[in-house]
This record gives C-alpha cells, structure tokens and sequence, in this order.
C-alpha cells in the first residue's frame, strides 16, 4: 500500500459512510429510499479488497452490504445514491433494488451483478476464476496471466449451498479464486455459530486440502492491508484458492428495518470500539500520511463532494416506463458490454459446407454439432456430471474428451448449483458454456442460479448477460418411465424469465436448433426427449455443419383441413401414429421451440381447421398448453367449431411399471379417442 493507496482509502472510507448516513438519517425517512442496507463497519477491508484488484481482467461478485467495495472500484456517489433512489441513471436503470450492484471495468475490477439470493454469489466468481485459467492456458490470452476472482460475502452465506460448491470446485481444480468472508457473527439477528460450528469458517477449514486459510481483524488497517495483499498474491500466482475470514463489526441493523434489539449491549459497545473508521484514522496519523488537520479538511472535502453527488442524483430522471419490457432477450442490435463472446465481438458463424448426410440418431446428431462447434469456436466448453471419460449417461459426448481435451470437455463435482453458477460466471468471461444435466429432476438444486441467469441482462439494463446452452434429457424413455429420470417440466421452463426453450422432435431439427443456440447471445434450454435419443423415431438425415432452424418458427408435419393438432418433443410421432388410424385430414404442428413459440402458424392453421387438440407430456395443470390454449381463445375464438382440446399426462408422476406409465402419458390410442370426441362435436 502506498501513500496515494492509502489517502484514496481514506477517502473511499468516509464518502461510503457518509453517504450511509444520509440514507439512514434523511432519504429513508423521508421515504425516498425504500430499501437501505448500510455497510458501516465493513468498509475498510472491501476498499483495501479493491485497491488490490487491479487487473484488467480480475473480477469479484458482491452481496448487499457491498457498496463500498463497488464505489472504491469506481462506481460514482452519483450512481451509488442513484440506486436506492430508484432513479434512471443507476446501474440497473431502476429495475432492481439499489443494493444489488453491478459494475462493468472502469479500469480495473469487474464487478459481476450481484444477486438478492444469500450464497449464489460464489459459484459464478468460481466459473470466473476457470475462465481466467482457461483463457490464459490454453486460448493463451496473456492478460489473464494472474487473473483472479473474488466472492465476497457475509459469515452467514458460509452456510449455503452455493458456498460449498464453490469451494469444492476451487480445491479440486485449484483455481484462483478468494473467498472474502466479512464476518460480523450474525445473519440478521441469528448469531455465528447457528451458520458454523463455532462461529468460524476458517478454523472450521483449517484443514481443508489445497486451500489457504487466512484469519484476522478486518476491521485493524495494518492488519487487513497486509492479508489482503497475501491472499491477492496467492491466487494471482496460481499457489491455491483462498479463504480470507475477516472480522467486522455490524454497526448497523441488518436493514434500515432493523433496531437490533437482539443484540446484547456488551455486543454493540464492542462492535463501537472496533469501529474501523476511527483506527483508520489513527493509523494514518501514526505512519504520518495524515495529520489531524489534513483528516478535518478531507472530511470537509468529501462533505461537499457526497452533497453535490446526492443533488445530482436527486435530480435524475424518473426511468422512462416504455423501457420496462426490454432487455430480457438480446434484440439482436444492442449488445450487453460483458458477458459471452458477442460482447467481445466474437461471433461464431465458420460452418463447413457439407450435403445432407447419413441417418442418424438424435443423440448422434447432437454429438456431431457439439463436435463441429468445439471445432469451430475455441470459447465453447462442455461439461457435466460423467461428459468426459465415459462420455455422458446417455452417449452425447463419447469420445470429444480425446478430441478436445480435458479442458474443453470436462467432469464436474456432482453438484447442480456448482454446474450452473460455475457457467454464468465462465459465460462472463466470454465463454460459451454447454453444460450437461443428467435428467430434468436433477435440476431441481440449480434452480436459484436458474432463475437469477434469466434476468441478469435485463436487472442489469443490458450491461452484463450470461449466454449458455443447457442440455437436458427429459421424458420417459422407451423402456420405462420413474418419478425422478422421466420428468418433462418443460413449463417451469417457459416460466422462467429470460431463458429460450427448445424440444426437438427428431435429429434434424436437433442439430440445427442446437447449432442456433449455441451461436446465439442468451441462455437456452436445449431439452432432448429420452424416448428419442436412440429410436427410429428421432432419427432423421444429418443436415450438414450449416444447418440452422431459427426459435420461434414452428414446423408443419402434416397438413389438413378438420382439425389442428399443436404438439413438441415426443408427443409429436404419438400424434403422427394417431392421426395415421384414423385417415382424417389433421393438421399436425411440432412447435420445435417453446419460448419463443410460434404463435402465427397455429393462428393461421386454426382459422383454416376451426378445432384444435393440444398434445403434450407435461402435466395438464399449468401445462404449456394452458397457455396455447389461452391465446387461441383469445385471438381465434370465433373460428372455433369445437371447445379446445387439451391432451397432456394427469397431475401425477410418471409411475415406473409399464402399465401404470401407459395410463399416465397419453398413448397414440387415447389421442384418438379425444380427436373423435373433437371431430365430432
């Protein structure tokens, strides 16, 4: 730490404590800030964090009390008084609570969006920290030579799943990554060692393999200055990830909601004592770096620059509410600033021409395109639980660990959370991850970090996106069905914000509407029905290395004249068999993508038929039929001859004995009952 170093800490250190006050004392009160969380007492050791975060491509993920780590990485008063005010020129344009940061590099820390869930900010800093040694190793990128990244956060988030997952995949894989634990012993108002036993996660890691442990005062400038810079210097030399536990005290509630009646008095007067401000200031005088007028005039200084940087913000624009609806998918004009590889300017569209070529599975043809993308886009990874050596549960990746490498294709630790959270952070990094879930139940554990990657460009007003392709087998399959390896849910897909969706029904359309999504700039579910991986059904020509199918355009299998049959995924060639005993005039739509889906072709197609049956596997309740069915009746209700027919398995699991599994998932003879009853009504 040098004299400038120090001077800019102190001034870091009272402009982010005077601009707490001011929200405590004057704009929480007077209503024009809904939801403050101070940092009083925390400040030191993330401004000393920053100043130590210098590389260009070194980045941190933060949490709620993290503001000062943000301003000290060059967030303005302005923009930080902005936030809470819910004012037009914050980070996030008004859309997401002021406490929830982001900041793009403003020459030096990347400070990835934070998110409102308590521990999901550590396995996205640890895909960053992949990256870094990805990008350095073997895309030989030497600026992220001693790239690092950071997770900052409180002594309670070291209960979380998120944390362990982190940390697991860190040791294991030795990757440059710090965890910053503020530790204030407390989680709102329940105490440390409800969180850990002992109230310390660093004596509790003491003897953790491949991690160095670092405890001390964070609160103590000479103390914390100096494990900082240690634990900089260890990861950005590749020695081994770090755990930083440092003491803080909590000089506030945990929310301007809170009077922290819960704690004792003893408590409180030494978390007063060890207030960092004050000892900052002593230290400074000690090493004669600040007298005690230079420290008056500074506090002046930073008055009037705190004041003047409040009146601009109070002086913001309201966000303009026309703007409320954009940025939740990439327009295909306006590109975020961090975040795949379209924000660097790297678009992958090489492709080799080829003729169409032999028939294959679907589960071949998803290996083919993921073998010519490897090919063709170095920033592509595949990864998940059993992808490398064995070459996944269900044969989509033999063999492309021997062609790729380990770092291109790679095992995980079994851990959903730790699969995805690791692939928004390699996403930001300018990678285009491709992980792999066994099974849609397997997901379940994931699914904080699924829903906070779906709105991070739009919370971030466009700053930041994480663009991935998640493959996921769902479905039965053709030789039984269970509750947990045979769920289709592609419903809670739809339902989560900011995520396209697409289930193909056979190898052609699989390869080229995997080929779009991997080449496209947001994330994506690619679902791969079981019951077509290796079945004739499914099988089609490969279509060549150029093939794409674009989202949102519907294929028309069979056209007719008495009734439309809209269907996706497997239920497709069980519409096609129906239809085929029956020799009426059916209309059959595989809609191929469910988010966007193509609203058009069914329109027009029920105006032509005048009834239509909706055919899915997902259960009926809240099935994405329901919302077919919804703007059918709404936008062709007049054209209708017939109620809208919903097909689709009932509100149980799929049952593991044969039978009970044909009762359940509508079988080619029961979709022929129900187009009857349609036909004939």
């Amino acid at each position: 730490m040098t004299k400038k170093d120090w001077l800019f800490a102190a001034k870091m250190m009272l402009t982010s404590r005077l601009m707490d006050i001011i929200e405590e004392t004057e704009l929480a009160p007077a209503g024009k800030v809904l939801y403050q969380f101070s940092a009083r007492g925390h400040e030191l050791a993330q401004i000393l964090l920053a100043i130590n975060l210098s590389g260009k491509h070194d980045a941190a993920t933060v949490y709620y009390r993290s503001r000062p780590f943000v301003m000290a990485a060059g967030m303005t008063i302005e923009e930080g008084f902005a936030g809470p005010l819910a004012k037009s020129g914050s980070r996030n344009g008004g859309r997401d609570i002021g406490v929830v940061h982001n900041l793009t590099p403003r020459g030096s820390v990347t400070v990835l969006p934070a998110s409102g869930d308590v521990g999901a900010q550590y396995t996205p800093a640890v895909g960053w920290a992949q990256a870094a040694v990805y990008r350095s190793s073997v895309m030989k990128e030497s600026q992220w030579n001693e790239s690092c990244a950071v997770a900052l956060g409180g002594d309670a988030s070291a209960a979380t799943n998120g944390f362990w997952a982190a940390l697991t995949i860190a040791t294991t894989q030795n990757y440059p990554m710090i965890f910053f634990i503020e530790d204030n012993n407390y989680g709102i108002s329940v105490p440390g060692n409800y969180q850990t036993p002992g109230s310390n996660i660093a004596e509790n890691l003491a003897s953790f393999k491949n991690l160095t442990v670092i405890d001390g005062d964070g609160a103590d400038p000479e103390e914390a200055a100096l494990l900082i810079e240690k634990a900089v210097t260890l990861v950005r030399n590749r020695t081994s990830p770090v755990l930083l536990r440092l003491r803080v005290p909590r000089l506030c509630g945990h929310s301007g909601a809170d009077n922290q009646s819960y704690k004792p008095n003893e408590t409180r007067e030494d978390e007063i004592k060890r207030d960092p401000l004050p000892r900052l200031k002593a230290y400074l005088q000690k090493k004669k770096i600040l007298t005690a007028k230079e420290w008056t005039a500074l506090e002046a200084e930073v008055e009037k620059d705190v004041r003047a940087g409040l009146e601009l913000a109070l002086n913001q624009t309201e966000p303009d509410v026309k703007t409320t609806y954009d940025h939740m998918f990439y327009d295909g004009n306006n590109k975020q600033v961090v975040g795949g590889g379209f924000a660097e300017g790297v678009i992958s569209t090489a492709a080799s021409a080829e003729n169409e070529g032999q028939r294959v599975n679907l589960i071949h043809a998803v290996r083919m395109t993921l073998e010519q993308e490897l090919t063709t886009n170095s920033r592509v990874l595949v990864f998940g639980e059993d992808v490398g050596v064995k070459g996944g549960v269900h044969g989509a990746t033999v063999d492309l660990q021997t062609k790729f490498n380990i770092e291109r294709v790679f095992d995980t630790s079994l851990s959903e959370e730790g699969i995805i959270g690791r692939s928004i952070g390699l996403a930001y990094a300018g990678l285009m991850p491709v992980p792999e879930i066994q099974f849609r139940k397997y997901l379940d554990p994931a699914m904080e970090q699924i829903n906070d990657t779906g709105t991070i460009r739009w919370r971030t007003n466009n700053q930041f996106a994480a663009p991935m392709v998640v493959r996921i087998p769902v479905g039965h399959s053709k030789r039984t069905g269970d509750p947990w390896h045979s769920v289709s849910g592609e419903a809670i897909f739809a339902h989560t914000l900011g995520w396209r969706v697409a289930m193909p029904s056979n190898a052609r359309d699989a390869v080229g509407l995997l080929r779009t999504a991997l080449r496209g700039n947001d994330p994506t579910f690619f679902l791969e029905h079981r019951n077509l991986l290796d079945t004739s059904a499914g099988r089609a020509n490969y279509p060549g290395n150029d093939y794409l199918v674009p989202f949102g355009v519907a294929s028309i299998v069979q056209e007719g004249t008495r009734a439309t049959i809209v269907t996706w995924g497997e239920m497709v060639h069980r519409a096609k068999e129906a239809v085929k005993t029956m020799g009426a005039s059916i209309e059959i739509i595989d809609l191929r993508t469910i988010v966007p889906w193509d609203k058009k072709t069914v329109l027009d197609s029920i105006r032509k038929t005048n009834r239509c049956l909706i055919l899915h596997e997902d259960t009926i309740t809240s099935g994405f039929g329901a919302e077919i069915a919804a703007v059918i009746a709404k936008e062709t209700f007049s054209f209708l001859d017939a109620p809208i027919e919903r097909v689709a398995t009932p509100d149980v699991p799929i049952p593991y004995n044969l039978g009970m599994m044909d009762v359940v998932i509508p079988t080619p003879e029961y979709i022929v009952e129900r187009l009857t009853y349609l036909l004939n009504y």
